[in-house]
């Protein structure tokens, strides 16, 4: 709150936690989007990959999930805590993209996905890791 010739006002915008809330934001959305198109693709996709169509109709569940969970939570008051939580879900599905190219029969298109969504994950585990900081202590 600041004050303006003695009249308490709330601050509409805090800097502190714009790069936050926008990389919680726009992960939501790409990441609910993603879970769309491939809902709507699964079995032509899963051709591609090399992974059956219900584990491609499961992760575009949980894409659409998260994205619901993450434009919600990114609307919070206390963005520390839903932050922290997001750079440890992408920091896990990084690790796990990454082992699933490894351990997981995929064809070379669901390797190369696969990897691409542990960069993707990692690029915005790293800004979200940022914007964490960015925020003052609790």
């Amino acid at each position: 709150m600041t004050a303006v010739s003695g009249i308490q006002t709330r601050r509409l915008y805090d800097s502190t936690d714009s790069l936050l809330r926008f990389a919680i934001r726009a992960d939501a959305a790409l990441t609910g989007v993603c879970g769309l198109a491939v809902a709507l693709v699964a079995d032509p996709l899963s051709s591609l990959s090399g992974l059956p169509p219900g584990v491609e109709y499961g992760l575009a569940v949980f894409f659409i999930l998260y994205g619901v969970v993450g434009l919600g939570l990114g609307a919070t008051s206390d963005l520390r805590r839903a932050g922290i939580g997001f750079v440890a879900a992408n920091t896990a599905f990084t690790v796990g993209a990454v082992a699933a190219a490894e351990a997981v029969p995929m064809t070379a298109t669901g390797i190369a996905a696969s990897l691409a969504s542990a960069m993707y994950t990692a690029a915005f585990a790293r800004l979200q890791y940022l914007g964490v900081r960015r925020l003052e202590p609790a």
